[in-house]
């Protein structure tokens, strides 16, 4: 870690075997934990609690202040799981007195000028394409792949395994297991693909997209879809996670694409 082209607070607590590149910045009140990797012209400002493996890429700014005006210098902070990795010019904002923190997983790929906004909680082994933006109050679940230029409105939710196309803006919650994309964002499938990869079964996949197409295929309302999967479908831990989120869903899932050809 004896990088004199480097400036690291006195007050931050770095692990031994942290390797800092040079002209990078760390600010005080900063965890690092071990074997973690931080570029050149990185700055690490207060609140930032990095886990252990990380990797952290030139000119990412981590635990900057929000972009809110009613932020008043509170004491929160951003946290970053062990072995995620951060790539070039990435920006991640600390929390507010909202949620107290923003928060990445661990094992997520967030690639190069993504954004994540205040009091954003991020799940595990995220994949992120770059210039994907967050806004404020966003919970993402564990598994999600926003590709390239991706842009979630603020308070917005998206569950896990969730899959959403590059360049789509995300206005509703995005339910998990599926596929999101088209203008306005749609329902296109289910992410059959992302869940082999993870070991779900093909009755299980079958499953899920049979519940999707009570929800987004027969003309149900979406209290109706769920009333009628809750009764017909068995329960089973994939049928009640979806069946929760529609319940807990505050903006609204995002609807069905239908052509209008």
């Amino acid at each position: 870690m004896n990088q004199p082209l480097a400036y690291v607070h006195p007050g931050a607590k770095i692990a031994k075997n942290v390797v800092i590149e040079p002209f990078t910045t760390i600010h005080n009140n900063v965890v690092i934990g071990e074997g973690t990797w931080i570029g050149s012209n990185v700055t690490i400002m207060e609140g930032a609690r990095i886990g252990k493996n990380c990797n952290i890429f030139p000119g990412a700014v981590i635990s900057a202040i929000p972009q809110d005006l009613k932020f008043k210098d509170e004491d929160t902070t951003a946290e970053i799981g062990d072995g995620t990795t951060i790539r070039e010019y990435v920006t991640i904002n600390r929390g507010t007195v909202d949620r107290g923190k923003t928060v990445i997983g661990k094992n997520c790929w967030i690639m190069a000028y993504c954004h994540i906004a205040h009091d954003c909680i991020v799940g595990d082994n995220c994949i992120f394409s770059n210039n994907s933006t967050l806004a404020g109050h966003i919970t993402v679940g564990d598994y999600v792949v926003l590709a390239g230029m991706t842009a979630v409105h603020q308070f917005c939710m998206i569950g896990n395994h969730a899959f959403v196309t590059g360049g789509s803006l995300v206005r509703k919650d995005v339910p998990p297991f599926v596929k999101a994309a088209r203008e306005p964002l749609s329902y296109v499938g289910i992410n059959s693909i992302g869940l082999r990869r993870r070991g779900f079964s093909p009755d299980k996949i079958r499953e899920i997209q049979n519940i999707y197409r009570i929800l987004y295929q027969r003309n149900y309302n979406n209290t109706q879809a769920s009333e009628i999967i809750e009764a017909e479908m068995e329960a089973t831990p994939e049928r009640d996670e979806i069946l929760q989120f529609i319940k807990n869903s505050k903006r609204g899932i995002m609807k069905g694409y239908f052509s209008s050809n």
